[in-house]
């Protein structure tokens, strides 16, 4: 009997949500929205995620455009550090998708070791 082969093999999952065709929501924008509740405010969360202020802000109005709905609310001047905090629905989307991303990425992890657990390498 042959040896047991093992690949170097590990399931990936990438999910977004689409409106009309058009990219509404997906893992960047949740990295983005949770920049801006760490640190509260755009220009942080831009350092903090390792982008320019113009993408970040350029992202989130995207999506908001697509979704018809506001994602952040910023207050302009004072002396307060956080003057960009998400907004009810951005919070419930940002939790949503991020526990829909796990519950897939466990689902897809017992689909892939009942498949191929016997060729892949084990961790």
């Amino acid at each position: 009997m042959p040896p047991q082969v093992q690949l170097p093999l590990t399931p990936r999952l990438k999910i977004w949500f689409e409106s009309e065709g058009e990219y509404a929501f997906g893992f960047g924008l949740c990295e983005i929205l949770e920049a801006i509740q760490t640190t509260g405010n755009i220009k942080d969360a831009a350092a903090h995620i390792g982008k320019s202020y113009r993408h970040v802000w350029g992202r989130v109005k995207d999506a908001e455009k697509i979704l018809g709905q506001s994602l952040v609310q910023t207050r302009v001047g004072g002396k307060l550090d956080h003057r960009s905090e998400l907004t009810d629905i951005a919070t419930k989307m940002l939790q949503g998708f991020l526990s829909l991303r796990e519950a897939m990425k466990a689902n897809l992890e017992r689909e892939f070791n009942q498949r191929f657990g016997k060729l892949s390498a084990k961790k």
